[in-house]
């Protein structure tokens, strides 16, 4: 269980952190009050609700980024290993 919260730390920390970032160098160009939908019409939403939505949407595919690497990275030692059983 240790190794479980190990990686997933390895993976989500980074992830937040690039996520961050991203949303400071987005933002600082793009206003969210000037954002529209696809039809034109004016985005529905608060600009507390954009800056979330782009956090939350950075730090997920951040997140599978980095899952990615901790997969590839894996040895096949790791990956052939029989699994207990439950």
């Amino acid at each position: 269980m240790k190794r479980i919260a190990r990686r997933t730390a390895a993976i989500l920390w980074p992830a937040f952190l690039l996520a961050a970032v991203l949303e400071l160098l987005v933002f600082a160009f793009v206003d969210p009050s000037s954002l529209h939908t696809l039809s034109g019409a004016a985005l529905p939403l608060s600009a507390t609700a954009v800056y979330s939505i782009a956090f939350f949407g950075f730090w997920a595919c951040t997140s599978a980024a980095c899952a990615l690497t901790v997969l590839l990275e894996r040895s096949e030692d790791e990956l052939n290993r029989p699994r207990p059983a439950p």
